[in-house]
C-alpha cells in the first residue's frame, strides 16, 4: 500500500469521528453545530469539560463513553501509523541505498553516465533498451524522481562527478565508458580531466553546449564531442531536404558501431573544388549533409557545386573504414 494512500485514509478516518460526534451531540443533546463540534474537539483530545454549554443528560453522558472510546482509538491509530510511516520509510530508504551501493561495488565494464537530466535520462533509456550495465551520477535532488521513473533497477548516485571520490563510487576505473552530459561545458571538462586520472583507458564522450568549449574538451581527452543542437538541427535539415541521409542517421542510431557521424578536415589541395568534384558519395560511400566553415558556421545540406575552403571541415555519416578513406582523400587532394 503506498503511503500517500495510507495517509489519506488516516484524515478520513479521523474525518468521519468529528462528523460523528458532532451529529450525535446535536441530535442526543440538542447544541449548536458549533457546539457539538467543540464538545467532540474536546472529548476526542481528553481535555476536559469545563466549558460545556450546560450539564449533559444521561443519554449525553453514554454517548460520549462511545465517542471516548472510538475517538480516541482512532487518534491513536492514526498517530501510530504516521510514526510507522515516517520509520517505515527512512528504513526503506536506507535499506535501498545500501542494496544499491552493493550493486554498484560490484559494476565491470559499464557504462558512467554523468547527468541525470533530460539529455541522461534519454540516453539512460537507450541503454536500457540494449541491456548496457551502467550508473548515473546526478547532483541534484530534484532529478531523482525522474530517474527513478526509468525503473526500479536503475542505479543511481547522488553527487558531483567533478569530484574523484563520486567517481570512485560509480567504478568508473572499472568502466568501459564515461558519457558527460551535464548542462555546463566547465563541469563536463572537469569530469573528462578526473576520470581520465583513474582510468585512462576508456573511451569517453561529452555533450558539447557552445562551440568554443570543443578545443577544450578535445584537450580534456574526449574521444568523442557531440553538440546536441547541432545534431538535432542537422537531424530537421536531413528530414526535410536529403531523405537518403534519413537512412543513414537511422542505421546510426540503431547500431553506432558501424554508421558513425565525422568531421573531416580539408587540406590545403582540395580547397577551391566543389563538392561534386571530389565524388566521395561515389568513390568511398561518404554522404556530406553539411560543412563547417573556417569561421565556425555550418552550412547544412551543401550544394553539389559548393566549393571548399582551406581550414573547413566536411560532415559526414558512414562506416569507420569509408570514413577514412575520405579523410585521406581530402587529405591526398582526391587522388
Amino acid at each position: 500500500m503506498r503511503i500517500d494512500r495510507r495517509i489519506v485514509q488516516i484524515a478520513l478516518l479521523l474525518l468521519v469521528v468529528v462528523a460523528f460526534g458532532t451529529l450525535g451531540y446535536m441530535l442526543v443533546e440538542r447544541f449548536s453545530a458549533f457546539d457539538s463540534l467543540y464538545m467532540t474537539i474536546i472529548t476526542i483530545a481528553s481535555v476536559g469539560f469545563g466549558e460545556i454549554p450546560r450539564e449533559l443528560t444521561t443519554a449525553g453522558r453514554v454517548f460520549t463513553m462511545v465517542l471516548i472510546v472510538v475517538g480516541v482509538g482512532s487518534l491513536a491509530y492514526g498517530l501510530s501509523a504516521i510514526t510507522a510511516l515516517v520509520v517505515e520509510g527512512n528504513i526503506l530508504n536506507v535499506w535501498e541505498k545500501r542494496r544499491m551501493e552493493a550493486r554498484i561495488e560490484k559494476l565491470t565494464d559499464h557504462i558512467v553516465l554523468c547527468g541525470g537530466g533530460q539529455t541522461g535520462r534519454h540516453i539512460a533509456e537507450e541503454m536500457l533498451k540494449t541491456r548496457t550495465p551502467f550508473v548515473i551520477i546526478e547532483r541534484e535532488d530534484a532529478e531523482v524522481p525522474a530517474i527513478r521513473k526509468l525503473g526500479e533497477g536503475v542505479l543511481y548516485i547522488l553527487g558531483d562527478a567533478t569530484h574523484h571520490e563520486v567517481l570512485r563510487k560509480a567504478r568508473v576505473q572499472a568502466a568501459r565508458g564515461l558519457i558527460a552530459c551535464m548542462p555546463a561545458d566547465k563541469d563536463n571538462v572537469f569530469t573528462l580531466l578526473s576520470a581520465r586520472e583513474l582510468n585512462p583507458t576508456m573511451r569517453t564522450v561529452s555533450r558539447l553546449v557552445a562551440d568554443e568549449s570543443r578545443p577544450t574538451l578535445v584537450r580534456a581527452g574526449a574521444d568523442a564531442i557531440v553538440s546536441v543542437p547541432t545534431i538535432g538541427a542537422l537531424r530537421l535539415a536531413s528530414v526535410m531536404l536529403r531523405p537518403v541521409v534519413v537512412s543513414v542517421l537511422d542505421a546510426m542510431l540503431r547500431d553506432p558501431g558501424d554508421v558513425r557521424v565525422e568531421e573531416m578536415p580539408v587540406g590545403p589541395r582540395i580547397a577551391g573544388q566543389a563538392l561534386a568534384e571530389l565524388k566521395l558519395h561515389e568513390r568511398v560511400g561518404v554522404i556530406v549533409f553539411a560543412v563547417r566553415r573556417a569561421d565556425g558556421h555550418h552550412v547544412f545540406n551543401p550544394a553539389s557545386d559548393y566549393q571548399v575552403d582551406a581550414g573547413d571541415f566536411l560532415i559526414g555519416c558512414a562506416s569507420p573504414e569509408q570514413l577514412g578513406a575520405a579523410r585521406k582523400l581530402l587529405a591526398e587532394g582526391g587522388t
